[in-house]
């Protein structure tokens, strides 16, 4: 047996070490994987994929936590990947210490993965959806998703789980923040966090409003988005939320949703996809710096280079 085949049988037991060395060969040299994570790919479909996003600030890696503990406290197993912003010098995730998380890092049953987004479209980097797969494929019952909460990656993230949590909290300024940063309408779940503040009833009364006025153009084949007061510090509202996340898995399937959603995902994906084996032949030699010239001299105009680069590859 083969070193992939060895590391595709341990990660499909489960065995932590393979899981951790897979992940960092996804992220970092993908086309030695690529036959693996193709046989990954087919023991996929049984975790429940959710993704969290909202503004920074907003609570979203103190919930996480939260969840992650009731969900253990209920038996299920946990795969957490947090995608950070990436460092300018290293290109590392610059929030990988996870420092609220510590706790959970010596439960087998909770794996966590910090990823940068290496300045992917969107911030989403084709890695963090391929190291969900791992999580899945390994036999983690959940997968949290939590993104770094900034411009595009809250629309990314809606298009690689199956269940959406918008988080807001109040005292971040006026109005709901979620409304400012182009969010309000990718939640399957409204979440106010830190519901142990006073002004925390005016948030949620706000989103109650704007969901009633219609403020969402998804379809959601008969969901009634709910709003959810939580506080990760005094536990209020997280058992709940893992209620109303069951329940809405449940109306994934029952409604049909769910296999839109996965055709939705998968469309994203080999996009992504696509665009960086693109970029990459791109990268190989001197064939942009040659067009980058013909720009420059006037010859070609961007679209007329960009044309015959497409050509090359």
């Amino acid at each position: 047996m083969d070193g992939n085949d060895d590391i595709l049988s341990r990660v499909l037991a489960g065995e932590t070490r393979a899981i951790a060395r897979l992940m960092s060969k996804v992220e970092g040299r993908p086309a030695e994987v690529a036959a693996v994570m193709a046989e990954i790919y087919k023991h996929t479909g049984k975790a429940h994929i959710v993704g969290l996003t909202g503004v920074p600030g907003s609570g979203k890696s103190t919930l996480v936590h939260a969840m992650a503990k009731a969900l253990r406290a209920g038996g299920r197993t946990v795969g957490i990947v947090a995608v950070d912003p990436s460092s300018p010098y290293s290109g590392g995730a610059i929030l990988g210490d996870r420092v609220r998380m510590s706790d959970l890092a010596t439960d087998d049953g909770v794996f966590i993965r910090s990823l940068a987004t290496r300045g992917a479209l969107g911030g989403l980097a084709r890695a963090a959806l391929d190291t969900v797969d791992v999580l899945d494929a390994a036999g983690f019952d959940v997968v949290l998703i939590e993104t770094v909460g900034v411009g595009q990656d809250e629309v990314d993230v809606a298009e690689a789980a199956q269940s959406v949590l918008v988080v807001s909290a109040p005292g971040l300024g006026d109005g709901i923040q979620a409304i400012k940063a182009g969010v309000l309408e990718i939640a399957d779940i409204h979440v106010v966090s830190k519901c142990d503040k006073e002004e925390s009833s005016r948030t949620v009364a706000d989103l109650k409003a704007m969901l009633q006025l219609g403020s969402t153009a998804r379809n959601r084949y008969g969901w009634e988005v709910p709003v959810l007061r939580t506080s990760a510090e005094t536990g209020l509202g997280i058992e709940e939320l893992i209620d109303r996340l069951d329940a809405h898995r449940t109306h994934l399937v029952e409604s049909g949703e769910g296999e839109i959603r996965k055709r939705s995902i998968l469309e994203t994906r080999i996009l992504k996809t696509a665009e960086d084996l693109l970029r990459q032949r791109i990268g190989e030699g001197d064939t942009l710096t040659g067009f980058v010239e013909s720009a420059l001299g006037g010859e070609l105009s961007p679209r007329q280079a960009a044309e015959e680069l497409l050509k090359t590859v």
